[in-house]
């Protein structure tokens, strides 16, 4: 009597493996966005970002859109200080406007807003949850600083507060990138 593997024994066979070898190679893999991020944090806690300009209200906008970006972006949930596993605290630093385009007349007709903003994620136990780097700095020096930029371009209407609204919504795009885990 002879052997034969038919069709439906074959494909019986490949599920079986296929089963067997999803079950047990790929043990650790997670899906979703959840797998870019630290399991062991669940919530942070991002206290108004303080403004070293003289500029009202951007340490509020940076705030509003640092927690909406983490809110939307990643799995952690934006809590009270008491009961946050994290917290990410900052600073603007500085805020400056450049003139990147102007008319004959010298008139400005392309702006740029920038902004550089420090910023740290630290634990409940003070310690920092991302390292900007492999080297022993001193504990000044362990925060990461972004520099947005936002272009304003006046002839059209547009005004300031659209520039700096682009240049605090990348700010805080960036801040949730670097919250993802290290490959």
């Amino acid at each position: 009597m002879r052997h034969c593997l038919t069709p439906t024994r074959f494909l019986l066979l490949a599920a079986v493996l296929m089963l067997t070898a999803g079950q047990f190679g790929c043990v650790h893999y997670q899906i979703g966005n959840r797998s870019l991020y630290r399991p062991d944090i669940r919530t942070v806690h991002v206290p108004i970002f303080t403004s070293l300009t003289f500029r009202r209200d951007l340490g509020e906008r940076i705030t509003e859109a640092v927690i909406k970006e983490i809110e939307s972006t990643t799995p952690y949930k934006v809590v009270d200080a008491q009961s946050a596993d994290s917290v990410l605290q900052g600073s603007l630093v500085t805020e400056n406007k450049l003139v990147q385009g102007q008319n004959t007349l010298d008139d400005p007709r392309i702006l740029q807003e920038n902004f550089q903003i420090q910023y740290q994620w630290i634990d409940q136990r003070g310690q920092l949850v991302r390292q900007p780097g492999t080297l022993a700095l001193a504990p000044v020096l362990m925060s990461e600083t972004i520099t947005a930029t936002g272009v304003l371009y006046p002839e059209p209407g547009q005004s300031m507060v659209t520039a700096q609204q682009e240049a605090i919504d990348q700010f805080a795009r960036e801040v949730v990138r670097h919250m993802q885990t290290p490959w």
